[in-house]
C-alpha cells in the first residue's frame, strides 16, 4: 500500500460524504483535532508511568477520542451515525472533580509550566482551544455533531486539571501569574 494516493494535489481533499479544500474551516476543524493528539500522545510519552498510570491511560483514551472527534467533523453525510457521547463528556467532567480535590486550592491565573509533561499537557490545553474555536466558527456555518463541540470544550479543561495534578505529585508548585486578582474562589480547605 503507498501511503500517497495524489488525489489531494489540487487542494481539495474528501470527507465522509464530499469533498472540501483543504484549507475549509471544517478540514482546519477536524486537522487540529489531529495536531492536538499527537500532542497528547507527546505529553503521555513523558509521564512516568508509575506515578502517572491513571493520567497516562486517560491520554490513551482522549487519543482515540479525538479520532472519533475527527471522524465526526470529518462527516457531512445527512444518515451519519456519530461516535462522541454525553458518556465521554461526562468522564472528562468526574476526572476533573477528582483531580481539582486532588491539586491545593487554586485562586489565582497560573503560568503554564512546571514540569516537562505539565508544560505539554498545558500546550495540550491550548490547542484544544483552538480545536474548539475552529469548531465553534464552523457550527455558525453548517450543522455538526454538537458533542464534539461540548467534548472540545471539556477536554481543555481536563488538561489543566491533569498538569496541576502532574506539578503537585512531583512537588512542584505552579506559578501565579503576578499581576493576577483573585478570579477563583474557593471552599475547599488548605
Amino acid at each position: 500500500m503507498k501511503l500517497y494516493t495524489r488525489s489531494g494535489d489540487k487542494g481539495q481533499t474528501s470527507i465522509i460524504g464530499g469533498k472540501r479544500d483543504k484549507d475549509d474551516i471544517r478540514i482546519e476543524a477536524y486537522g487540529t483535532c489531529d495536531e492536538l493528539n499527537a500532542f497528547v500522545g507527546r505529553a503521555a510519552a513523558l509521564l512516568n508511568e508509575e506515578m502517572f498510570s491513571d493520567i497516562k491511560s486517560e491520554l490513551i483514551t482522549i487519543q482515540h477520542e479525538l479520532f472519533d472527534c475527527g471522524s465526526d467533523l470529518s462527516t457531512v453525510k445527512k444518515d451519519a451515525t456519530f461516535k462522541v457521547d454525553e458518556s465521554m463528556i461526562t468522564f472528562l467532567e468526574e476526572r476533573m472533580d477528582d483531580y481539582t480535590e486532588e491539586a491545593p486550592p487554586l485562586q489565582r491565573f497560573i503560568l503554564p509550566g512546571g514540569t516537562s509533561a505539565a508544560s505539554e499537557l498545558h500546550v495540550c490545553r491550548t490547542v484544544a482551544r483552538r480545536a474548539e474555536r475552529l469548531t465553534a466558527k464552523l457550527m455558525k456555518e453548517e450543522a455538526i455533531h454538537e458533542e464534539v463541540f461540548k467534548y472540545l470544550n471539556r477536554l481543555s479543561d481536563y488538561f489543566f486539571a491533569a498538569a496541576r495534578v502532574v506539578n503537585y505529585r512531583l512537588e512542584i508548585a505552579d506559578v501565579e501569574y503576578e499581576r493576577s486578582a483573585i478570579v477563583f474562589h474557593t471552599s475547599k480547605k488548605q
